[in-house]
């Protein structure tokens, strides 16, 4: 009888077994699509190694990647062509947020460090100002028709807004919470601002740098940090840095469609309107993938692996290439940007 017992108790264990390591080797496996994406390049940039990188966005007409290294406190003014660095800009101190403005050919940097926003002329390779900020200028997003910046200076719970024309602050707008990503609507000509510690979005009109509305609740989504916006089909993707999800909200009524899962450590998310895809950057070692098939429905295609401390990326809306700096590479100290093509999972 003790031995029977024992044999029942043996299968039964075995059998849990061999469904908890099911489980573990299904969640590890890219779905049957194979993976989203495949890397094409790589290539090393001039910081020290293992310093901490951020923000990065693309010059469109000349065919740069500006990419800020914020533990190097450096630009680097990248050929997306050939993949070289054509110039690193110094003296931005704890460079976050980069933005471009292409009929001036300026770039705006937040550089935290020394709590200023620098003003830097491409054409010259040079900061040609520095614009006050109070505690850590961070996201920022350029509002065309109005010759606007407004940059989240994020522990001071405000928004800056510079005028472009004359590099001169002319709005401070104060908020009772820590300000997120802004991104700028090209469709109702609106700025959103995630107001990260009430999980809530508030929407500027340029025009008078009022709020159009107070701001409007994102939840369950908690700790709405980076924010990337599908103006065409009106919503809005944003990280939920508390809960690990990736919200979507319709921007015509205010409300959250649907929230995903993303792999732990969220930060920069970036969309790409040709493929109707949307990135996240993951501090834990992932870019997790989500595929638009229309407006209220989307997929989750898979959390790619890449190298831990990745939080951020650019997405180049022509070739669709990604571009993603690395700080480490198994653990060990590098500063290098990896260029990935997207897989078709149709």
């Amino acid at each position: 009888m003790k031995q029977r017992k024992f044999f029942m108790l043996f299968l039964i264990a075995s059998a849990a077994l061999a469904l908890s390591w099911s489980a573990h080797t299904t969640a590890a496996t890219p779905s049957s699509g194979g993976p989203a994406l495949r890397q094409v390049a790589a290539f090393d940039l001039p910081g020290t190694p293992g310093k901490r990188f951020d923000y990065l966005t693309i010059d469109y007409d000349d065919g740069y990647l500006l990419s800020a290294h914020l533990g190097a406190g450096l630009l680097y003014v990248i050929d997306v062509k050939n993949n070289t660095v054509v110039k690193t800009i110094s003296d931005v101190p704890g460079v976050e947020g980069v933005e471009y403005v292409p009929e001036l050919k300026k770039v705006y940097t937040s550089d935290w460090r020394e709590k200023k926003i620098g003003v830097i002329d491409l054409r010259q390779g040079r900061i040609i100002a520095k614009l006050p900020a109070q505690q850590k200028p961070d996201g920022s997003v350029y509002a065309p028709p109005f010759h606007k910046l407004y940059v989240s200076d994020e522990r001071a719970e405000t928004e800056i807004v510079v005028d472009v024309r004359t590099d001169k602050i002319v709005n401070t707008l104060s908020f009772k919470s820590e300000t997120g990503m802004p991104q700028y609507d090209p469709v109702t000509k609106l700025v959103y601002v995630n107001l990260q510690e009430l999980d809530v979005m508030a929407v500027i009109d340029p025009a008078t740098d009022k709020l159009v509305t107070p701001g409007y609740s994102v939840k369950p989504c908690k700790g709405n940090h980076g924010m990337a916006l599908d103006s065409a089909h009106r919503r809005a993707f944003l990280v939920c840095e508390e809960n690990n999800l990736m919200a979507v909200v319709d921007l015509e009524k205010h409300r959250v469609v649907t929230t995903l899962p993303i792999a732990e450590g969220g930060d920069v998310i970036k969309y790409d309107p040709g493929l109707k895809r949307i990135y996240v950057a993951c501090y834990s070692g992932a870019i997790s993938v989500f595929q638009e098939d229309d407006p209220d429905h989307f997929r989750k295609l898979e959390d790619f692996p890449v190298q831990r401390k990745v939080h951020s990326l650019a997405v180049d809306e022509r070739t669709h290439r990604l571009y993603v700096p690395e700080e480490e590479e198994n653990g060990q100290p590098v500063a290098r940007m990896i260029v990935y093509e997207p897989v078709d999972r149709h």
